[in-house]
């Protein structure tokens, strides 16, 4: 057993050379290969031929994806060249993989031989089903023409290699009562420059493509959610003076142990947003509406996922190991939510910032979190019944609102929120100056980009948190795992 890295790019690396340039019409054999260490992949010359190929074309392309100057084709080509051979290279290390492997380099040249237009991968995408192999451990190598959620908004062609996370006592949970078939948890082994950044997922919907597919997966890095939150938390502690539980301080000095939690926590979030007392289509990223709503949508699902873990740390029928992370759960989305999504990300239309300001304001005025003499004190004992009865309101207001028309379930949600956070001064929902006999887009125009400031606490701990928190971009956990 020895440490390896999760990733590269947050320490110093091989110096990075111009892959080789090879035929891009070269053919080899998709097969299957022994084992070989995560070290060996990251550092071999087929990932590296890949890793730089790809940064190379990133630099030539347009948001679209396109490389749209005639005279960068040629290099763009022999790129192209030798991304296509170190697929073919690496390939016998994915057997699993073998038939997104073969569709991706046809989907390569074909983008070749079409000149790089706006580059379509939805061949390849549909044969990457890695939902259908969840194994601890298993690897994937992973290249699309993609932007990256909270990284980069253009779909450069970006590769990554990962490998999944799936415990025995979540493989138990997702065959029991919380099943999500689509939720693959990963941890990154090395990535392109797309990903040195805050982006912590894999969707498919993010990459580029001629049509829209039904989607049948959503990969989550466990170990960016892991890595960045011990940190965080670590920070804000220490500066708020906040004596941690042993169970937390546990989790927060164990990068596996914090990954782990992570990914119940997400495997029974991500299957909320299907379920409840719903008043709208669950995918409401399709739609337009007051950012605050999308707040108490994901807030709802967190509170879910703390009530669920609160539930399985007391069944009696409970394995040490899943009451172990259920309990770690409790902590994660409290700390999480209080210390790094209040003051995360700019004040521009924050929904997950404005979902941790409001945890933290109703723990405080439920009279469970103090902060007296400039000390941070949490009455735990006390927490779960404060955190559950948030988690009932919300509920209540998705069910009442079932019956309600949509301006007035919007006009019933911002009274919630605003019962526990104070509006902007110059608000207009506060005082109802709204347009209510026109058309819902109205509502949603008037909604400031900082309808609930942050409030003096807050703007205190942010200035001493900047840093710490930008640090956490590209960041990666290190793991002990088989060489």
């Amino acid at each position: 057993m020895k440490a390896v890295p999760a990733g590269s790019p947050t320490t110093e690396g091989p110096a990075m050379s111009r892959p080789p340039l090879l035929d891009p019409l070269a053919k080899t054999e998709v097969g299957s290969a022994a084992p070989v260490s995560a070290r060996s992949l990251v550092t071999s010359a087929a990932w590296l031929a890949i890793k730089g190929g790809a940064e190379a074309i990133q630099a030539t392309q347009m948001q679209d994806g396109s490389i749209p100057l005639a005279e960068d084709h040629s290099d763009a080509r022999l790129h192209i060249g030798a991304i296509v051979t170190a697929i073919g290279d690496l390939a016998p290390h994915f057997p699993h993989d073998s038939e997104y492997l073969e569709a991706l380099r046809t989907d390569l040249r074909r983008w070749a031989d079409n000149d790089f237009g706006v580059p379509d991968f939805f061949d390849s995408l549909m044969a990457f089903q890695p939902q259908r192999d969840r194994v601890d451990g298993l690897r994937h190598l992973v290249l699309f023409p993609m932007y990256t959620q909270n990284g980069s908004t253009s779909r450069l062609l970006e590769a990554v290699l990962v490998e999944v996370i799936w415990p025995q006592f979540v493989a138990d949970l997702q065959d029991g009562a919380y099943s999500n078939a689509l939720f693959v948890p990963i941890r990154f082994l090395d990535f392109t420059a797309g990903y040195n950044t805050d982006s912590a997922v894999l969707f498919p919907e993010t990459v580029a493509m001629r049509e829209i597919p039904t989607f049948t997966w959503g990969a989550i890095f466990a170990d960016r959610e892991a890595a960045r939150f011990r940190r965080v938390v670590t920070e804000a502690a220490a500066i708020t003076h906040l004596e941690l539980p042993t169970d937390a301080a546990r989790l927060i000095g164990d990068q596996r142990l914090a990954e782990e939690t992570f990914v119940m926590w997400d495997l029974i979030h991500d299957r909320t947003h299907m379920r409840g007392d719903l008043p709208f289509d669950p995918f409401m990223i399709k739609q337009r509406m007051p950012f605050f709503l999308y707040s108490l949508e994901e807030l709802r699902c967190d509170l879910t996922a703390f009530r669920e873990a609160v539930r399985v740390q007391r069944a009696e029928d409970t394995d040490p190991v899943t009451r172990d992370r259920a309990a770690l759960v409790q902590y994660a989305i409290i700390f999480d939510r209080i210390f790094r999504f209040a003051i995360t990300g700019s004040r521009v239309r924050n929904y997950d910032g404005l979902g941790g300001q409001l945890l933290f304001a109703w723990l405080h005025q439920q009279h469970v979190l103090h902060w007296t003499d400039t000390r941070l004190t949490i009455d735990w004992d006390e927490v779960p019944g404060a955190v559950l009865a948030l988690g009932q309101a919300i509920d209540d207001l998705y069910w009442r609102s079932i019956d309600r028309p949509k301006m007035a379930h919007w006009l019933a949600a911002y009274d919630l929120v605003a019962s526990t956070l104070t509006p902007h001064p110059a608000s207009r929902w506060a005082v109802r100056d709204l347009p209510l006999e026109g058309p819902p887009k109205g509502l949603t125009d008037a909604v400031m980009d900082d309808e609930f400031p942050l409030s003096m606490f807050y703007e205190a701990l942010q200035k001493k948190m900047v840093t710490v928190i930008a640090s956490t971009a590209g960041i990666v956990g290190t793991v002990v795992t088989d060489d």
